[in-house]
């Protein structure tokens, strides 16, 4: 399955420009495209993670019953990934239907704060005051979690946004209802798939996408 060009920092579609091939958004000038498929599926994955080329894409692991991988997404070109999102989706007690978005990137990317509704395309300086709001594990390291207000921006009651650092790279997590932050525990988990091979085959895919 064949993964759609986008701009990283809004939903504006891409063109190569240039000798040398550029892409460019007609918003953010030239950027390195985001790689996104047209619905989740398991071929997609696969190309997903041929495109991020290692650069680690987290789950939520191990996925509860009845929840489901709904979207992916990797910024990248010919000189490697940069950023990686992953979206699950599924049933909670108190919530419903909640969505779980988790991006890593590097400075700069702007994908996290596109999928916050954030301004800037880093978290802003308040990030790391005061006790982190959450903690999870990803492999052998546990990751601080501080709270991004989104106070004043569109939609603002609809999400909770919460911000750290692994591997040397920001992590957002974007929950929605916003009321679905109460999901995080210390007990929670992300595992890096991009090596996983073919217990892929096992990870449910589909459902509608979240919006971003």
């Amino acid at each position: 399955m064949s993964l759609a060009a986008g701009c990283p920092r809004c939903p504006t579609p891409v063109a190569r420009i240039g000798e040398d091939g550029a892409w460019s958004c007609p918003d953010h000038g030239v950027v390195r495209p985001l790689w996104r498929p047209e619905e989740a599926s398991y071929d997609g994955f696969v190309a997903h993670l041929e495109r991020a080329d290692g650069f680690p894409t987290y789950l939520p692991w191990p996925l509860s019953p009845g929840w489901q991988i709904t979207d992916f997404a990797v910024v990248a070109d010919d000189r490697g990934a940069t950023a990686s999102l992953t979206c699950v989706s599924g049933p909670s007690e108190l919530d419903g239907p909640v969505d779980v978005l988790v991006i890593a990137e590097e400075a700069g990317v702007g994908l996290g704060a596109r999928c916050a509704g954030t301004t800037g395309d880093d978290p802003g300086t308040e990030l790391g005051d005061g006790p982190a709001s959450a903690r999870l594990r990803i492999g052998s390291q546990t990751v601080s979690l501080w709270p991004i207000s989104t106070s004043g921006e569109t939609g603002e009651w609809d999400r909770s946004v919460v911000v750290g650092e692994a591997a040397g790279r920001w992590l957002w997590l974007v929950l929605r209802p916003a009321s679905a932050m109460l999901l995080l525990h210390d007990g929670w988990q992300l595992r890096d798939v991009s090596a996983l091979g073919m217990a892929l085959v096992e990870l449910p895919f589909g459902g509608p996408r979240a919006a971003w």
